[in-house]
């Protein structure tokens, strides 16, 4: 027997998947000429209210009224909610819906104390928990790394993520995921593309660090002239974070210990101190005066055009340093 339904909801949150679902599972429950829907942007507290009411003289088997963008009402549209919940219409029911609203917001107070209020957050922190609960909730699984290695293509968009699980998970047909299904089928998107570039330097991958960068520029759609110094500022940062992590080491500390200073997640950390040993602190010196001087090239400190300045320079602070010597000198 299906649960009886409240006077009102209030469904607000970064997790706009869950609340896409919770919203859908309250559609189903009512004919589709008895839901009403509204945009608060364009519609205030007390014309929904009245809606409420109306509706609610011909309410029949249930009505449902859906107010999405509700963290655009004000103070006073709160209060309007409020005064409606102390009556609310019979066999109707209010369904309110914001990107982001505050456990002590007045519409929060406003629904807590007669309806439901429903909060669902996904911390950056926790992204790989969430893919791993979406896998999960589609009948299929994926180990810690492989929901990791998806968040780090793809980025935080949760729609675009639960759309790539869709896909992982219908083409594994009921074998779990691995990381080497999640590189092989997902494309990285254009901000993710910088994991790939710097993943590939710390690596010490001239090829794939070249592959990578061009990948990058193609994807942002954005002039050449304005991604190439993009592009050298993520490993000028990159850098930075590995020189950071070197001297963590250093003072003994373990990744997981410098990732709670850093305050940065333990993976990506973990991914830092691996990268870290794969260079010298002095090839690290030098590496830093190096990206200082494509900064200055980028900037008019070079004839040379744009794209040979980055690729010399990604060549020379990606190979072994003897390597790197030879090419400079050539």
């Amino acid at each position: 027997m299906a649960e009886a339904l409240k006077a009102a909801y209030l469904m607000a949150g970064s997790d706009r998947p869950k609340i896409d679902r919770a919203l859908e599972r309250l559609r189903i429950r009512f004919s589709a000429d008895a839901v009403e829907a509204y945009v608060a942007a364009e519609t205030s507290a007390e014309e929904v209210v009245a809606a409420c009411n109306a509706l609610g003289l011909f309410a029949g088997d249930g009505r449902l009224v859906v107010v999405t963008g509700v963290e655009a009402w004000k103070a006073q549209d709160a209060a309007a909610v409020g005064a409606y919940l102390e009556a609310p219409a019979p066999a109707t029911t209010l369904a309110l819906v914001a990107a982001e609203l505050k456990k002590d917001a007045p519409l929060t107070k406003a629904v807590a104390g007669v309806g439901e209020v429903l909060l669902w957050d996904v911390p950056q922190r926790s992204l790989h928990s969430w893919v791993s609960e979406q896998v999960k909730l589609r009948g299929g699984s994926a180990d810690a790394d492989a929901c990791r290695a998806l968040v780090d293509l793809v980025g935080d968009d949760l729609y675009e993520l639960a759309t790539e699980v869709d896909k992982l998970v219908t083409w594994a047909a009921g074998e779990p995921l691995t990381v080497a299904e999640v590189e092989a089928l997902v494309a990285p998107g254009a901000e993710a593309s910088s994991f790939v570039l710097t993943d590939a330097w710390g690596a010490r991958d001239v090829g794939a660090t070249l592959r990578a960068c061009e990948a990058l520029l193609e994807r942002t759609g954005d002039p050449r002239s304005r991604t190439i110094p993009r592009v050298a500022g993520i490993l000028a940062s990159h850098v930075a974070r590995i020189r950071q992590c070197q001297a963590l080491e250093a003072e003994g500390l373990t990744s997981k210990e410098a990732a709670a200073r850093m305050k940065q997640h333990p993976f990506y950390v973990r991914k830092l101190f691996a990268q870290a040993r794969n260079y010298s602190a002095d090839e690290l010196r030098q590496i830093t005066v190096r990206l200082a001087r494509l900064d200055h090239a980028l900037k008019g400190g070079s004839r040379l055009a744009p794209d040979l300045v980055l690729e010399r320079a990604l060549v020379e602070i990606t190979a072994p340093r003897d390597a790197a010597q030879a090419t400079a000198s050539a």
